[in-house]
């Protein structure tokens, strides 16, 4: 069949409308139900996918029931499902049922969310999720703001260019920032567009655990100074992407006081365990920054494209960012009450992305958040018990931190050399990468191989870390 269309007004009627939502929503509930006992893994060849799916651009309708039946078996199953339980490779995104019927209806209602005049209630919701975001960091609401944006990599641009334009007034010359080696690709990529030289980044090496050193860091400081240099920023971990280090932000942050340096802090990954009293622990001094990126996608368990960028004091995103257009002159307004978020970022035209945070915090409750991120470290805790209950397999290499747990897989031999446990652990990543019951993902700490476990999603079970360890091992024997 195919729908019954107003061509010249790409309309339905409401009757086919209704009939065809039902039908998409159906998909979304059948795919949660039983994504447990889905392949995890489903990839295809561009070759299989082009034979598939290439086709010219159709002129006539296409038949309705034909379509769903492509998308649901034959598009959507293939990926590597990110929310699946038994995903815990990079970073994983669970999402949630509420976000993501929230996501439909910003489509929908479609607000335009770069000035206040055009949906102002959209904006205050916006304004009042950013408040929260803000309050969990240990920022002031009012004097602190922020916005959301697609992602981490965009919330550290807009925060980096902030941190420029207060520091340096825009002239980067001589211009150098600090970080690990164990910071973030979004960092670097975000400073080359901005128009820095890779050599005006710092890249320290960590210490023994992962962590940003503050002493080498001042001695780098006084090197550049001494040579002439404008320091003006320290980028530091909440959360790191390869271990889940956090580093020392009291520290960084007491450097930045006396070196009049802008502190960043790239809280990505880690900054929602805030939420829990383990989290504010590891996280303390997180509320000193200048600047915070985070991801709700991630441990907010939201859908992709929900990013989120604060700033200690709102009207540095407005001195950065704010600049007016003749086109503009009727949604200005004088009411400095009123946030145009067109103004504390890049974009103009932008989406309603706060409506996904502020729906599914209200209907769940903060406590349910709060219980979701406990679990995701109770379940890497778990996870480190179990391989250190079989240490003539497995070796811890960093223990459970902000649900991130390294560790290498020993061979029977395991007195073999370092280079041979390396192949043999690089070995067994491929198998599991190929593998559809269970996947991980594997970094380097202190320049070896190691595997990774990332235990965020609220809807893995104990007996599904069981499962994939006791997976892992059988690969290893193959």
């Amino acid at each position: 069949m195919t729908l019954p269309a107003d061509f010249d007004r790409l309309d339905l009627a409401p009757e086919d409308a209704r009939a065809l939502g039902y039908r998409f929503i159906d998909m979304v509930i059948e795919r949660w139900r039983t994504l447990p006992d889905e392949p995890l893994n489903r990839t295809a060849s561009r070759a299989e996918m082009e034979a598939l799916l290439r086709e010219p651009v159709p002129e006539e309708p296409a038949d309705l029931d034909a379509m769903l039946h492509l998308l649901r078996d034959e598009v959507l199953p293939r990926q590597v499902s990110v929310n699946h339980p038994r995903f815990f490779a990079f970073v994983p995104t669970p999402s949630n049922l509420v976000s993501i019927f929230a996501e439909a209806l910003i489509a929908g209602y479609n607000p335009f969310m770069g000035t206040w005049k055009v949906a102002p209630a959209c904006a205050q919701i916006e304004i009042i999720t950013l408040d929260w975001l803000a309050s969990m960091c240990g920022l002031c609401p009012g004097a602190a703001g922020g916005i959301f944006t697609s992602g981490g990599s965009m919330a550290n641009l807009i925060a980096l260019a902030a941190a420029r334009h207060v520091k340096l007034g825009d002239d980067m010359t001589g211009a150098v920032l600090y970080a690990s080696d164990q910071v973030h690709s979004a960092v670097p990529r975000a400073l080359r567009i901005m128009g820095f030289r890779p050599k005006q980044l710092r890249v320290l090496a960590c210490d023994d655990e992962q962590r940003l050193d503050p002493r080498m860091v001042e001695q780098a400081i006084r090197a550049d100074r001494a040579a002439g240099l404008r320091p003006f920023c320290i980028i530091a971990n909440a959360g790191s992407t390869n271990t889940g280090a956090v580093d020392p932000l009291p520290e960084l942050a007491d450097l930045c006081s006396s070196e009049d340096l802008w502190l960043h802090v790239d809280g990505a990954y880690g900054a929602a365990a805030m939420l829990t009293e383990e989290g504010r622990a590891a996280l303390a001094g997180l509320d000193r920054a200048d600047s915070i990126a985070l991801d709700p996608h991630k441990w907010l368990f939201q859908p992709y494209e929900t990013g989120v960028v604060l700033v200690r004091e709102r009207r540095h995103l407005l001195e950065t960012f704010a600049i007016t257009a003749d086109y503009m002159r009727d949604v200005i307004g004088p009411d400095e009450e009123e946030v145009n978020f067109r103004d504390y970022g890049p974009q103009l035209t932008r989406s309603f992305r706060a409506l996904k945070v502020w729906l599914s915090i209200e209907l769940f409750g903060l406590a349910a958040f709060r219980g979701a991120i406990q679990r995701g470290m109770d379940l890497a805790r778990h996870a480190q018990a179990i391989l250190e209950s079989r240490p003539r397999q497995w070796q811890v290499v960093t223990p459970a931190n902000l649900a991130i747990i390294t560790f290498r897989h020993l061979p029977p031999d395991h007195e073999q050399s370092d280079a041979a446990i390396d192949a043999h652990n690089q070995r067994l990543i491929d198998l599991i990468f190929a593998d559809e019951t269970a996947m991980i993902s594997s970094t380097l700490v202190a320049g070896r191989p190691v595997l990774r476990l990332c235990t965020i999603n609220p809807r893995t079970t104990e007996l599904d870390l069981e499962r994939t360890i006791g997976r892992f091992e059988e690969l290893a024997d193959e």
